[in-house]
């Protein structure tokens, strides 16, 4: 029998933190929990304390020993770049902080390994996490892309246990 790891998957934002957490064997992945953080007032650093915080408490309650976040990507505004970017530095804190290994993942290689499309839509996402989870409920957008996350990194951890991965130019695995 397969060992089964307990991941977690988070969607950094500065105003909403999505998360989920499943137990996976590499092949069969089930629904332990998921939700998000509303971050609540205006300035950056009192958002990026909450952020550690509540990543910190979730990690501590859920006893996950991996974590997949994903990374950042700069469309037309830097500014708000660069906020996800230092959301994204204070949940890897706290992963780290509790002695997980994090997986980094674009946006276009989770929804590729969730949905099999890398352009796939929000409503997707959601719909494949109820579908491949099993749940009786329609995740609300930012946990479902956390609980999309961790099943990315589940799908990836098993590829680099077979060996069959291979690191290539750029520190990916393919």
């Amino acid at each position: 029998m397969l060992q089964k790891t307990r991941i977690i998957g988070i969607d950094p934002g500065s105003r909403c933190t999505g998360y989920g957490v499943i137990d996976s064997d590499g092949l069969r992945h089930s629904y332990v929990t998921s939700g998000f953080v509303k971050i609540a007032g205006d300035e950056l650093p009192d958002r990026l304390g909450m952020i550690f915080e509540e990543i910190s408490l979730i990690i501590e309650k859920w006893q996950p020993q991996s974590m997949g976040i994903e990374q950042v990507f700069v469309n037309k505004n830097v500014d708000s770049a660069l906020k996800l970017g230092q959301a994204r530095g204070a949940a890897i804190c706290a992963g780290t902080n509790a002695k997980l290994d994090v997986g980094e993942y674009t946006p276009r290689a989770i929804k590729k390994a969730v949905v099999g499309n890398g352009s796939a839509d929000k409503q997707q996402i959601q719909q494949m996490m109820k579908l491949l989870l099993k749940l009786d409920f329609l995740p609300q957008s930012d946990e479902a892309d956390g609980l999309a996350i961790a099943l990315c990194h589940a799908t990836h951890m098993n590829i680099k246990s077979l060996g069959i991965a291979t690191k290539v130019r750029g520190g990916r695995w393919r």
